[in-house]
């Protein structure tokens, strides 16, 4: 007679749960890379055309590179910031989570920040690599505002918390790799936009502020996208404001010229905003019941979409408008 053995039908059940979370991962994985890619594929080509333009106008000399630098950065950087937020305001998903300007509004935040300290060339050749890899982080906001959004609509808590801990991880992953990158090239990457040694050293000076950024960037868009899918639009833009404008920026102009830091002392002021900014957001998402938000955003399709039985129907009419053949249907 075989013999039973507890530990190892333990360790079976622990295989099998195993192999079923990693499934999961796996499946989450392909429906937010579905999103994701497209969305970072179109925002890193479009913003390489900046970053290239000012490679190649920064060998031609230090006043031409701030010259473009100033007209991409501020006020090309203000202008499609305000238009892109108009436009995706306009956007919603199907299950009630609609975007927002409050994902995009980083970079006019950043821009508005280094107005403060022009004429300094080295914070221009950090902000290229920085919004660089920021427009890799926007592509996961927009995957996990559309996967929270539609989860949520759909009824699924769980399928929405678990969206959000893939697309975050996903992201830190690429944050962690690219700030390794930053910090073991900071005195070689500013060669990529200039020539002359002076800009060159100081720009490397400013490479573990470069690092802490890009970090950062690979956490808070995505928790951004969460608040946005969620429907917190209004929470997001109110949060936004608060930590930058009334803590971020005062505080870099406390550091930057009352404590003659500088440079240093304004991007320590806004890594202080991003900073509060990113653990609010943390504490928000963690502590929020995420069935009561379904029921929320159950509520908002039928408010904005009918009855249950109005929409079966309006799915079964053609694109004319004459109703076709509809069977008697029974709403649980």
């Amino acid at each position: 007679m075989e013999e039973n053995h507890p530990e190892a039908g333990r360790q079976v059940i622990e295989l099998a749960e195993e192999e079923t979370t990693a499934g999961k991962c796996l499946h989450e994985s392909k429906m937010m890379w579905h999103i994701a890619a497209p969305a970072i594929l179109t925002a890193v080509t479009q913003f390489s055309i900046d970053v290239v333009t000012a490679a190649f106008v920064g060998h031609l000399g230090d006043i031409e590179l701030a010259a473009v630098s100033v007209v991409q950065n501020i006020v090309e950087g203000f202008v499609y910031g305000v238009m892109l937020g108009a436009v995706v305001l306009h956007c919603c998903h199907p299950h009630g989570g609609k975007l927002n300007e409050s994902s995009n509004c980083r970079r006019c935040h950043l821009n508005l920040a280094f107005v403060l300290i022009f004429p300094n060339f080295c914070v221009y050749d950090s902000m290229n690599l920085q919004l660089w890899t920021l427009m890799i982080a926007l592509g996961f906001n927009a995957a996990v505002s559309v996967r929270v959004s539609n989860e949520l609509g759909a009824g699924n808590p769980k399928a929405a918390k678990f969206s959000i801990v893939v697309t975050v991880w996903t992201s830190v992953m690429f944050g962690i790799l690219f700030t390794a990158v930053i910090l073991a090239t900071k005195n070689d990457f500013p060669k990529l936009f200039t020539s002359t040694p002076l800009v060159m050293s100081e720009t490397s000076k400013l490479g573990y502020f470069l690092a802490a950024t890009i970090f950062l960037n690979s956490i808070q868009p995505i928790l951004h996208g969460v608040a946005v899918g969620a429907g917190w639009q209004s929470m997001v833009a109110l949060l936004n404001t608060g930590c930058y404008y009334i803590v971020g920026l005062p505080t870099g102009a406390v550091l930057g010229y009352v404590f003659k830091l500088g440079v240093k002392g304004i991007w320590s002021g806004m890594l202080i905003g991003s900073l509060l900014q990113t653990v609010i957001l943390l504490i928000i998402i963690i502590r929020t019941n995420w069935s009561k938000e379904a029921l929320q955003a159950e509520e908002r399709v039928t408010t904005w979409g009918g009855s249950p039985e109005l929409q079966q129907t309006q799915e079964l009419t053609d694109y004319k408008g004459s109703p076709k053949i509809i069977l008697p249907i029974t709403v649980e």
